[in-house]
């Protein structure tokens, strides 16, 4: 009986599996991040991360690419409109030709005042337009941040991630120091900080666009 309770015991043995201890994901510190106190980097007490996503947007290449042509789109529409208010600056000196009460006055001030309404209307429906498109790029690419955090964080067995500011105190400018009397981080493990690897994955296009959204170009 002894002898086939070992042989069970033996059996039992051969079949459970060995847990192995794994070791914590150590994430890239960031140049701007303050260096490890020690040459050896240690594992973060806690599976909690960091995230500076200010830093990601204004180092985002395809983000960057679309503010930029964005811009030009901007300047392009601006010199349209200074051109359409130089020619009703133009009608409003030759307005000044005609006596007040006589027909052509008449007629050329009514040009003037719908050139006028014309332009308003048109200069407000340009500054929604960009407004709305420059508002989905950033809404896009701060959903492939958000996508591109969870992959990496179940990836890596990071429970929570904090977004933190990591941008310099100015202390001459007083909104960026109030800013950062009232920031909720006050201090993190640089070794936590995953900002360089989000921004890799999406630099290096590991983060497909959101569904039903072309890419930000």
């Amino acid at each position: 009986m002894n002898r086939q309770m070992a042989l069970i015991a033996f059996v039992a043995a051969l079949v459970t599996p060995v847990v192995r201890a794994q070791a914590p994901v150590q994430p890239a510190v960031r140049p701007m991040a303050q260096p490890a106190t020690s040459s050896v980097a240690t594992s973060p007490a806690t599976h909690v991360a960091v995230i500076d996503v200010g830093y990601i947007f204004k180092n985002h290449t395809r983000f960057k690419a679309a503010m930029e042509k964005m811009k030009d789109e901007v300047m392009a529409a601006e010199n349209g409109l200074k051109a359409e208010r130089d020619r009703i600056n133009g009608m409003m000196e030759q307005l000044k030709g005609f006596n007040v009460g006589t027909p052509e006055h008449r007629k050329l001030e009514a040009d003037v005042a719908k050139a006028q309404g014309d332009f308003n209307v048109n200069a407000q429906l340009q500054k929604k337009d960009f407004m709305d498109r420059e508002a989905k790029v950033y809404l896009q690419v701060y959903t492939e941040i958000e996508r591109a955090v969870s992959q990496f964080a179940r990836d890596n067995k990071i429970a929570v991630v904090h977004r933190f500011d990591g941008e310099p105190i100015d202390d001459t400018d007083r909104n960026r120091i109030l800013g950062s009397i009232t920031k909720p981080i006050v201090y993190y493990d640089p070794q936590v900080d995953i900002t360089p690897d989000i921004l890799r994955m999406l630099n290096g296009g590991a983060v497909a666009a959101q569904p039903g959204q072309p890419p930000v170009r």
